[in-house]
């Protein structure tokens, strides 16, 4: 063989020797595509045509590669967020595995997370003496100070009660009766990981002012100055809360974050491992009934959230991912509104920067055609955003937006000279994605890592924006909100922009007339 320990080779190049390109040959032909290669090719030819895109398009029993994750992995998401919460997911250590690997190789940061380690005889029987063992475990070995709970597929099919099984281990002395350990039902057969999100978040506000865990007492609300702030789901955090909190400060703006996960997934190098850092406290959480008001940035991150909150007395306003101008300033206009603040000049400097900066380059931007995939606030806000850089978002697909989602993004394409021709796909997936691009071609293509597969196939250039990202780095230490993330946002599209022309003018005395270094 080819790799020894004296000769170690890279699995770009391993693959590329003899012995494995014949077995890769005789796997292919024996197993995977046993067909001749013209009718293999002939296939493949019409999966591009409008005629497979109708039918594509009228399938319903069948997801193929959703752009979406499952609900306990948004629930995981939320809980990290609070200070030294370890999250508590009811179901089988393969599901709990895919969550952690999931966020440390977006974040590149280890990620916390356990399980009650279901197996067949807990489906059966029940996941009680799971849940009862994993409690304990899980206090006595990792020290949190809460324990949020969440579920699996598996736990939700046979109908366990999480409420009733945390009062049971609490009895049995798994946990102490006082200590808090919030509860989330998440099946991840519907909905997706926002679903997910807003419905631990939900949970963890609801344990600390309703006391409906029965380790705390409901708490009466005495209303003062502050505001609290949710980032919703989001593959940013780590940079978009760092923004917000900066233009907050910058504001002389007293806040809560209610689930600030900045610090956990950016932790420093300095020799100490950190199963929990940051967050906001536990007190901050329970405090938090008593703000004024509070804002979401991601509406249809906290569907459910938000008016358990306004139930509460507070006021509360919702945005769609903004970026860009119009969409930043919506959102200090309503946080200036809320909190009596002035929206102060160093904000105001930086906003005729990023107007200045898409003045600079709005001649290469204006006409390029754009399809974008993501969740539901993300592909709103970011087609906002197109259509003020004067750039035509042809195609918007979110496998999470529903029809109410839709109907918003269309009204705002048919309100901008920029949104004719351009349609928004609620609940379709990335294989209805491909049809669009291979009938309806566009410039350049927006979404996550998986969106490499679709430029590899379509041609279609992939600006890596939304989660995860797996495949380039750091993405997640620069924020994407307000006029700094606006700018962000605007110099990765120009990048490709520029990089796909000097691509396209590179060959000698060819395509290399207009090789430019000005640009």
């Amino acid at each position: 063989m080819s790799q020894s320990a004296e000769k170690v080779l890279d699995h770009f190049d391993l693959f590329r020797q003899p012995e494995y390109v014949e077995m890769f040959e005789d796997k292919k032909s024996n197993f995977e595509a046993p067909h001749p290669q013209e009718k293999v090719t002939g296939i493949v030819e019409w999966t591009k045509t409008w005629e497979y895109r109708e039918k594509n398009f009228a399938r319903e029993a069948l997801t193929v590669n959703p752009a979406k994750a499952c609900q306990p992995l948004g629930a995981v998401f939320a809980a990290v967020g609070f200070e030294s919460t370890l999250p508590f997911v009811h179901g089988s250590q393969g599901c709990v595995a895919y969550y952690r690997s999931h966020f440390s190789r977006h974040f590149k940061e280890p990620s916390s997370c356990v399980s009650s380690s279901m197996t067949e005889d807990a489906a059966v029987f029940g996941g009680l003496n799971n849940m009862i063992d994993g409690l304990a475990n899980a206090y006595n070995m990792y020290k949190p100070k809460m324990i949020a709970v969440s579920t699996t597929c598996m736990a939700e099919v046979i109908g366990d009660d999480l409420n009733a099984f945390i009062k049971t281990s609490k009895e049995k002395g798994s946990v102490p009766a006082e200590f808090d350990v919030p509860f989330a039902h998440t099946p991840a057969f519907v909905g997706s990981h926002i679903t997910g999100y807003d419905n631990a978040l939900k949970g963890i506000l609801t344990h600390f002012w309703d006391g409906k865990a029965g380790t705390t007492e409901a708490l009466v609300r005495q209303p003062n100055d502050k505001i609290n702030f949710i980032g919703g789901f989001d593959g940013y955090t780590v940079g978009n809360l760092r923004e917000v909190k900066r233009i907050f400060d910058l504001m002389g703006v007293s806040y809560t974050i209610l689930g600030d996960n900045s610090e956990v997934w950016d932790t420093p190098a300095d020799g100490e491992f950190r199963m929990y850092d940051g967050g906001t406290t536990l007190e901050e959480a329970a405090n938090a009934v008593h703000a004024k008001a509070t804002v979401s940035m991601q509406e249809y991150c906290t569907e459910k959230t938000l008016p358990m909150i306004a139930e509460h007395g507070h006021e509360v306003a919702a945005f769609n991912h903004p970026v860009g101008v119009e969409a930043t300033d919506k959102f200090l206009m309503e946080v200036s509104r809320l909190t009596g603040k002035a929206i102060p000049e160093a904000l105001a400097k930086e906003r005729g920067r990023l107007v200045d900066a898409i003045a600079d380059s709005s001649a290469h931007i204006h006409g390029k055609k754009f399809a974008l995939y993501g969740d539901p606030d993300m592909c709103l806000g970011l087609a906002a955003f197109l259509l003020e850089l004067g750039a035509e978002p042809t195609h918007i697909l979110a496998t999470n937006g529903n029809k109410e989602w839709g109907a918003k993004v269309q009204a705002m394409l048919d309100a901008s000279p920029f949104g004719k021709n351009c349609h928004v796909y609620p609940g379709k997936d990335l294989w209805h994605m491909r049809s669009l691009l291979y009938t309806e071609p566009v410039d350049f293509l927006i979404g996550n890592t998986y969106g490499k597969y679709l430029q590899r196939d379509t041609g279609t250039p992939l600006i890596r924006i939304g989660f995860p990202i797996f495949d380039r780095h750091h993405h997640h230490r620069y924020p994407v909100w307000g006029y700094q993330g606006g700018l962000n946002v605007l110099v990765w599209i120009l990048d490709k922009i520029f990089e796909e022309i000097d691509r396209n003018t590179i060959v000698p005395a060819k395509t290399d007339y207009s090789f430019d270094i000005i640009r």
